[in-house]
């Protein structure tokens, strides 16, 4: 296999790349997230907005196998948008986003508005990058190449992860900057577990990015710490970057359970 999806009729067919680490026979939420991100790139006057915005509700778990995608311009407007997407298996919803998109037009702010926040450094040598455990070659883990700044999945607590695509998102396509983002994004309550992987698990239900710019290159850094409650809840919260400095952030709601 050479890509997270091929397609296949009127949808997709999820390949093993897309396996995540809680059952596996279910996706990562990554790679559906950026599925449903190129369906919104693909919608009418995407290269004069940005999307600044985007929630995913996760209602289930994305089986690997076929899925069919579909998104729509629910708010249209000259300067701001409102689109919805959805993710259906057999014709039952499994993974719905909204987004705001915004047209992109100059406005001359002084440059102090507007500079870059700096953010890590990529490191130059691989270092520890052991993903979760899956029990299989095969998914999420050997999909993305993984670099840590700070933290590991083996540890607990906050930690800065850069992640960069080994496959494309679909067969013979170039992945656009918000695909890039979207995959990486989702991977914040994994690298910065508050709690043993062996003993709970820590699902995210939904994952909201709001993104100030594009990225510029490959890499997605996801600065990350998870909060826990003491009745089963949690939040992931994460800084994004890239090379350059911030790109935004990402929030998950997470539950907390034994196994």
């Amino acid at each position: 296999m050479s890509a997270f999806y091929e397609p296949d009729g009127k949808g997709y067919l999820a390949t093993e790349l897309t396996r995540g680490p809680w059952d596996p026979g279910a996706q990562h939420a990554g790679p559906p997230a950026a599925l449903l991100g190129r369906e919104l790139d693909l919608l009418p006057e995407a290269a004069d907005f940005q999307v600044c915005r985007i929630t995913f509700e996760i209602l289930r778990s994305v089986p690997i196998g076929p899925v069919e995608v579909e998104a729509r311009i629910v708010r249209p407007g000259r300067r701001v948008q409102m689109l919805e997407a959805e993710l259906r298996v057999d014709g039952e919803p499994l993974m719905l986003a909204r987004a705001w998109r915004l047209r992109t037009t100059p406005v001359d702010l002084p440059a102090g508005a507007v500079a870059i926040p700096s953010g890590p450094s990529l490191p130059s040598e691989p270092g520890p990058s052991t993903f979760l455990p899956s029990g299989h070659d095969v998914g999420y883990h050997s999909a993305m190449e993984l670099r840590f700044s700070t933290g590991a999945f083996t540890e607990l607590g906050p930690a800065t992860a850069w992640l960069r695509m080994r496959h494309p998102l679909i067969e013979g396509e170039d992945p656009s900057p918000l695909q890039r983002t979207l995959i990486a994004a989702d991977v914040g309550n994994g690298i910065s577990a508050a709690v043993d992987f062996r003993r709970f698990l820590f699902v995210n239900v939904d994952l909201t990015v709001q993104l100030e710019r594009l990225p510029d290159g490959e890499w997605v850094c996801v600065d990350a710490v998870t909060v826990p409650g003491e009745r089963g809840n949690a939040t992931a919260e994460s800084v994004l970057y890239d090379e350059q400095g911030r790109l935004g952030r990402a929030l998950q709601t997470l539950l907390v359970a034994e196994r």
